[in-house]
């Protein structure tokens, strides 16, 4: 069974084809970088405008990269919310017309749902049940997952999410957007004895996290002090170890509270290097083990859609005449994981 994916949530346009039987045939992907990059900050209707233009030609390319015809795909995902509206509308359109006229089954994909389940691409794969540190630019949260579509939120940010905190402190260092790899080069040429930054709901005996307060406490360095090159490095690098400080502890103490054994990690930050290391290495040291997708599945990406559309697809055994009912050109800007 072949299922096409189809992400437009935000800023990059995904598309992919995964086969039941044998895996990930071919991904195709476009960023938006460059557009928004001159106005520091997603602007939602270039983001919408530019799905529009690259949605049907990375269809055609995925297609051609896994050298099928669009008659052999057997059902569509679609990422449905959350994210940006008119982004999302257009994934939404561009699914329902395909599926329409295939005559295919559509599955409305939860777009954390997608970087939950993305771990499970790579090899070696976690298996059920784990616990998910999910933190991108949009989210921070800690879920124990027991399996498809049986998810509990444990903790989550109550104010910033991880990846947004990267960006604005970015921003104040006068990085380009997106700041957030650029903050963790620049962190890497930083001195760690300089600047101790708070770290924000450490012992708050839950796991939710606050990120919002670190990049006030970076304002006010930067206030404070002449800021060079080696500065802007210092600060960078203290504000990471704050981030990577908090996000290990609580997933830690996640894990023991669950009494699980298995950490996924997923979202955009699951990329920074320093994260990875810290959270390999303190994993080993109490018998777990920590579980991250590929680079190139850390963000956005129609992989991740495909895949967690297989996956319901045959959890579901949905047929083409009990989806239609359920297909129509709605979005969710907003959606909790837990009612799925």
């Amino acid at each position: 069974m072949i299922v096409l994916g189809i992400e437009t949530s935000c800023d990059e346009t995904g598309i992919a084809l995964y086969h039941t039987e044998h895996g990930l045939l071919s991904h195709t992907l476009y960023s938006q970088t460059e557009i928004h990059n001159e106005y520091g900050g997603v602007v939602p209707e270039l983001a919408s405008r530019d799905h529009i233009r690259r949605g049907v030609p990375l269809i055609k390319q995925a297609l051609k990269e896994a050298n099928i015809c669009l008659k052999e795909v057997d059902a569509i995902a679609y990422t449905q919310g959350p994210g940006l509206a008119g982004a999302l509308l257009v994934g939404a359109c561009i699914g329902s017309a395909l599926a329409f006229a295939l005559e295919i089954p559509i599955l409305n994909i939860h777009h954390l749902e997608g970087h939950l389940l993305s771990p499970l691409l790579s090899t070696p794969t976690p298996t059920f049940p784990f616990v998910a540190l999910l933190v991108s630019g949009g989210h921070t949260q800690l879920i124990k997952v027991d399996g498809i579509g049986q998810y509990i939120l444990l903790g989550e940010t109550v104010d910033d999410a991880a990846g947004e905190a990267f960006d604005k402190t970015a921003k104040l260092l006068g990085l380009d957007y997106p700041g957030g790899r650029a903050l963790a080069v620049l962190a890497e040429q930083g001195r760690s004895d300089r600047f101790k930054l708070p770290r924000p709901m450490r012992h708050s005996r839950d796991f939710n996290f606050s990120f919002s307060g670190l990049k006030t406490a970076v304002s006010t360095l930067i206030k404070n002090h002449k800021i060079t090159h080696q500065t802007s490095a210092d600060i960078a690098l203290a504000f990471q170890e704050a981030v990577i400080d908090i996000l290990a502890e609580k997933s830690l103490s996640a894990l023991a509270q669950t009494g699980l054994s298995q950490l996924v990690v997923a979202g955009g930050v699951g990329a920074n290097t320093q994260l990875r290391k810290r959270l390999i290495r303190e994993t080993a040291g109490i018998g777990a083990t920590v579980f991250f997708p590929e680079l190139e599945f850390c963000t956005d990406n129609g992989a991740m859609i495909a895949f967690a559309g297989a996956m319901r697809l045959q959890k579901q055994n949905i047929n083409y005449q009990q989806q239609q009912a359920m297909t129509s050109f709605t979005v969710r800007a907003r959606w909790d994981l837990e009612t799925l």
